[in-house]
């Protein structure tokens, strides 16, 4: 007997041994078939889905979980646009705090918006004793008042306040770390906000540095929502590439470094599992620290790499040798080349065919680096809607030349590159289907055209967010399709993405978000 049947849907299956059957049956959270071979089974539960569309649950293979949790729970400077109205916020997140000194930390800031950035003098009018800490909507710098930098070592790198990158990480380092409930709690929200966009699996991208670390014991928080029954969604966790040391394991093991007890990726089970090594090699478009070769346009600024070029590639050729996969953040042409060097470097010392290594972002490919990608069997994780959102300002600062190489499609499709979708959630909107509606349409919420040429087919922009998500997860075996034996993961939409005019596709209804072949939202109109 099965446990659910699904019927009086249209599935698309994402198996093209299967492309699409309108009965589903489960069996302890796994699919158990389609069709003729579940119809006509017994099971204590028919549910009728009214003739919605069904797919494979969205897998977001790039997110910030704690990041997202925490943010939603701080004041915002989000939509300000005058700095002395976001000095009002400011001023009013302190006027919440009783104790002197404490830390004020507000988000969603932006120095575009206001025509320049703040500085720790603008804030010390305001502070009142208070330590603030504004974070870059990227997460790739911040700002602080004086309080904040009267404790700084004085060889921290920082512009009236203002400190990008790596330096970040003294200022994070200044504060306790939060408390394991606290992340629990912050990712327990972030989680069941991406089962209301039909994200049943994601890849948490980066735990434990310091660029992004919220905790030395970060990923006991994850480990206790998982005890406890409340991790929402599945969750494979990227350790940062910081959080690695020296291991004096046997020289026959070939591991320079490591995490304690050799840890590395593949360990885990279907709910919570350690992913990719997350390795930064430089910073994001929006605070204009993206590694280019050459400068943004109307400046001789090109961006910054992390730390020195010697010292990135022997952490991905180091991570390489210890068996892990690779997430490598690259969003400038500069860093990709870094990338893509050590990459092939790591390769040639001990060849992994498998490894499923991944350029996090690739925001910024030429043309001459498609063919490399291809030939190392890298995975290039982008997020569209940076571009929906973002797409006028990252064009303008690109130029006429290089826009159409921004978070490509088409190229990496051609070349036989691994496209995968992704949102970087809480940095920009991490609904899939709006992402996939850009991959479409290529355009900005203005109607801007941003290299339309890269624009890929409705199919081709699903497989991104479905079976190729799995694949750079390495869950292709139990994910990504609706397939007989794989996890009852899957999405219920209001209408079908193929079937209505690409400028909706955003729009359509996520009805219910079903994980382990149970409901994880509240239906609606079932």
């Amino acid at each position: 007997m099965l446990c659910t049947r699904l019927t009086n849907a249209r599935f698309l299956t994402m198996d093209p041994d299967h492309p699409i059957a309108h009965d589903l049956g489960i069996w302890h959270g796994r699919i158990a078939g389609l069709d003729e071979a579940v119809s006509g089974l017994p099971a204590r539960e028919v549910v009728d889905l009214q003739g919605a569309t069904v797919l494979p649950g969205f897998i977001d293979s790039h997110v910030h979980l704690a990041w997202t949790g925490l943010k939603a729970a701080s004041p915002s400077l989000a939509g300000v646009e005058r700095i002395e109205d976001a000095l009002a916020v400011v001023a009013d997140a302190v006027a919440r705090r009783n104790t002197p000194g404490a830390w004020v930390h507000v988000g969603d800031y932006d120095q575009r918006a206001l025509g320049r950035h703040l500085t720790a003098a603008d804030l010390d009018r305001v502070a009142a004793g208070h330590r603030i800490f504004l974070m870059h909507t990227s997460g790739h710098a911040c700002v602080v008042n004086g309080a904040v930098l009267d404790l700084l070592p004085a060889d921290v790198p920082h512009d009236d306040g203002l400190l990008v990158e790596g330096a970040m990480g003294a200022v994070r380092r200044l504060r306790l770390p939060y408390a394991q409930e606290e992340l629990a709690d912050a990712v327990e929200h972030a989680g069941r906000v991406c089962l209301a966009e039909g994200v049943t699996a994601c890849a948490e991208a980066g735990i434990g540095g310091g660029l992004l670390g919220h905790s030395p014991a970060e990923l006991g928080a994850y480990q206790l929502l998982r005890d406890r029954g409340r991790l929402p969604l599945r969750v494979q966790l990227m350790p940062g590439a910081d959080t690695l040391k020296p291991l004096g394991a046997h020289e026959r093991d070939g591991i320079p470094r490591g995490l304690d007890l050799g840890l590395r990726t593949g360990f885990g089970d279907d709910w919570l599992s350690v992913g990719a090594l997350k390795i930064y090699t430089d910073g994001g478009m929006m605070a204009r620290t993206a590694a280019l070769t050459e400068p943004y346009e109307g400046t001789d600024g090109t961006g910054r790499l992390q730390a020195d070029p010697e010292h990135l590639a022997s952490l991905i050729v180091d991570g390489h040798l210890a068996g892990w996969q690779l997430a490598v953040h690259a969003i400038g042409d500069r860093a990709a080349d870094l990338a893509l060097d050590a990459l092939e470097r790591a390769q040639e010392l001990r060849p992994r065919p498998d490894a499923r290594h991944r350029i996090e972002h690739a925001g910024l490919i030429r043309p001459d680096q498609l063919p490399r990608l291809a030939r190392l069997g890298l995975g290039a994780v982008v997020q569209p809607n940076f571009l929906r959102y973002f797409g006028d300002d990252y064009a303008t600062v690109m130029g006429p030349r290089r826009a159409p190489w921004m978070y490509r499609g088409r190229g990496f499709l051609d070349h036989g590159v691994t496209l995968v979708g992704s949102s970087d959630r809480p940095v920009a909107d991490g609904s899939p289907l709006r992402a996939v509606q850009f991959m479409v349409e290529r355009a900005s919420l203005s109607g801007r055209p941003i290299g339309p040429d890269e624009a890929i087919t409705v199919d081709e922009a699903l497989h991104a967010y479905t079976v190729a998500g799995a694949h750079a997860c390495r869950w292709d075996d139990s994910a990504g399709s609706l397939t007989p034996g794989k996890r009852a993961d899957l999405v219920v939409l209001g209408d079908d993405p193929h079937a209505v005019d690409p400028s909706r596709i955003g729009d359509i209804e996520v009805v219910a978000t079903f994980v382990d072949g149970r409901e994880a939202t509240e239906g609606k109109n079932l």
